[in-house]
């Protein structure tokens, strides 16, 4: 006996986030949380703040050699992140 307006919790869950605004937000905080699967846990034990504003995240690295090593990565790390998110979250990195 399955009904027509039947859903999974994926779907309703989606629904809910879409209906309260709360997609955007959602997607950036788990981009956020991705950061350490993303760049490794060397990388992310010298991250001392990360955020995302207007698509743009912002790190701060503690480390300048580190913070190099991310600046020529830029790119691969914003399609990682953009891709474990599932949307575009990201359009730029800056590194502080």
């Amino acid at each position: 006996m399955s009904r027509t307006n039947d859903k999974t919790l994926k779907e309703a869950l989606e629904q809910m986030l879409k209906a309260y605004k709360l997609k955007n937000k959602y997607d950036e905080t788990f981009a956020v949380s991705s950061w350490e699967e993303v760049v490794g846990k060397a990388v992310a034990n010298r991250t001392k703040e990360i955020y995302i504003s207007n698509k743009k995240l912002f790190v701060r690295i503690e480390s300048s050699v580190v913070k190099n090593q991310l600046v020529i990565m830029r790119s691969q790390i914003l399609q990682s992140l953009n891709e474990k998110a599932g949307a575009i979250v990201v359009e730029e990195i800056v590194f502080l």
